[in-house]
């Protein structure tokens, strides 16, 4: 499973806390159902870093906003660890959908082409009270093309986070 959580500064603390929340739920669930999982914790502003669990939830860094540099590097740490003939790849992204307006399009080019076609499930949320960010209309171009493994949903406060999580992760009928 691979986290993705953006700490740049247009995230105000108040959105940091609640994909923080989002991402506890979502260890929380994945410690108690599953025996052998590995997550892989990816912070990221202008640039990203892998980082253990407590760097994850506690750090308080921060900067611009470059989001492709956290697909990026789940691309490359896909590639170097986790061949998908032997492993289920799953993310999960949280943001509040600002971004460069020059990188929103690579970031859809990148799950277009190197990260929706090896995951078994992708889940973004945006976590805004306003309207849609750039983010969110550069994923939406393509969720029509995975909708299988490419769910996207909005978290406005507290109260969203739980029937989203349920959502983006309830089983699918077969």
């Amino acid at each position: 499973m691979f986290c993705l959580m953006d700490v740049s500064g247009s995230m105000a603390q108040e959105i940091k806390n609640l994909a923080k929340r989002f991402f506890i739920l979502l260890h929380l669930f994945l410690k108690r159902n599953y025996q052998k999982i590995e997550v892989v914790f990816i912070r990221h502003h202008t640039v990203a870093s892998e980082v253990n669990e407590e760097e994850f939830f506690y750090s308080r860094e921060t900067g611009g906003t470059v989001v492709s540099s956290a697909l990026k590097m789940m691309e490359q740490i896909v590639r170097e660890r986790y061949p998908t003939s032997d492993w289920n790849i799953y993310a999960a992204q949280a943001s509040d959908g600002e971004n460069w307006s020059d990188d929103s399009p690579l970031c859809r080019d990148l799950l277009q082409s190197s990260i929706l076609p090896v995951v078994q499930h992708y889940a973004y949320i945006e976590i805004n009270s306003g309207s849609d960010q750039e983010l969110w209309h550069a994923y939406d171009e393509i969720s029509g093309e995975f909708p299988d493994n490419f769910a996207m949903k909005k978290v406005t406060g507290p109260p969203d986070i739980f029937p989203v999580f349920h959502e983006l992760f309830e089983k699918k009928p077969a």
